[in-house]
């Protein structure tokens, strides 16, 4: 054709986005013709890159219409009709006062070629603006910023197992709450309330981090919960391996701890413990997302601790001798009645039923 190209496609991302607003701002000139066709479809085969450029941007600039019609000082419906630009005889409202947009330049030889030519000139600086509003959002993609932030949280008595947009998968015990994060550098977790299972997906660009209770859970991809207790925080590992670390700026000089498949961590404000456990029993403490409460040698003050989580039906200890009795089994938790009746028959207890909460006394 009798004129260059927009610009060589090989000359970087920044140049592509340009290139790709040239085109556009000529596209809709008003003086396009075949051979210009002929020329946009050999530059848009020579690289994907440059079909996706052109697409995104072009899908900016319609949505952002008005960025035409700053230029161009329109003042009318948004965005202005196809061709408006290149209608000698459209009535255009006065610019108001300010710089001159022709003065506006750029890198590619057509685009300083563009400067000479008044008519176009707002239409060319639109379609840069709009560029420079897609590379800027490519520029936060690929700086890790967040692109797909979600929330979810469940009832209290529920179970709620979710997949993510990365491939992992998290279970929500009852009244949980956990906001996801997910972007091309991280995916960040944050567990406000409750306990979450996660089986996280491979992908070892992208640590798999939970946060919660001024501590970080990061993992690769593995198989572990998290729980939020009202004295700290409880980790539970199943399969692989996660590093357990402060927050950054807490936590002073607390190193990070490495926890393996079968660990059970509890973090307290003053320490952490670890203790291993075979796996299938450490499996078994997360035996609620089955409905299933399993118990051995346990203070029956932690049992009913464990069935308040899942039930708003609350078991209340009035004596503190009672709480210390042991107790070992399987439970279903939204059975908590049926738990307390053995209770009154195999151990020195009585319970005294409402319909918000049981309370438990020595006989």
């Amino acid at each position: 054709m009798g004129r260059d190209t927009p610009t060589d496609p090989a000359i970087g991302a920044d140049a592509v986005e340009r290139a790709a607003a040239d085109w556009l701002a000529r596209r809709d000139g008003g003086d396009w013709n075949a051979d210009d066709d002929a020329a946009l479809e050999a530059w848009l085969a020579a690289d994907v890159a440059h079909r996706v450029a052109l697409l995104r941007l072009q899908a900016a600039w319609t949505q952002a219409g008005r960025l035409q019609a700053l230029g161009a000082g329109w003042r009318g419906p948004l965005p202005p009709p196809r061709g408006h630009w290149a209608s000698p005889s459209a009535e255009t409202p006065a610019p108001p006062a300010g710089p001159d947009l022709r003065d506006v330049r750029f890198a590619s030889r057509a685009s300083v070629r563009a400067a000479s030519r008044p008519r176009r000139a707002p239409v060319r600086a639109a379609a840069a603006l709009a560029g420079m509003l897609a590379i800027a959002a490519v520029g936060f993609w690929h700086s890790g910023m967040p692109v797909d932030s979600r929330h979810y949280d469940s009832r209290p008595g529920s179970v709620r197992t979710l997949a993510l947009a990365d491939g992992s998968q998290t279970t929500l015990a009852g009244d949980s709450d956990i906001t996801v994060r997910l972007s091309r550098r991280a995916r960040r977790i944050g567990l406000a309330r409750g306990e979450a299972i996660f089986d996280a997906a491979r992908d070892p660009s992208r640590p798999f981090v939970v946060e919660a209770s001024a501590h970080r859970v990061v993992a690769v991809g593995t198989r572990f919960s998290v729980r939020r207790e009202d004295s700290g925080l409880r980790v539970v590992v199943t399969e692989g391996t996660v590093r357990l670390e402060p927050a950054a700026g807490i936590g002073g000089h607390r190193p990070s701890v490495l926890l393996p498949a079968g660990s059970v961590a509890v973090v307290r404000p003053d320490d952490v413990r670890v203790r291993t456990l075979p796996l299938t029993e450490a499996a078994q403490l997360l035996d609620w997302r089955n409905g299933l409460l399993v118990f051995r040698d346990t203070p029956l003050r932690e049992a009913a601790a464990e069935f308040n989580r899942h039930n708003p039906r609350q078991i209340l200890i009035a004596d503190p001798e009672v709480g210390e009795l042991r107790i070992g089994g399987t439970f279903r938790w939204a059975n908590a009645d049926s738990f307390v009746r053995l209770l009154e028959q195999g151990f020195p207890v009585r319970a005294e039923y409402a319909a918000d909460r049981i309370v438990l006394h020595s006989p």
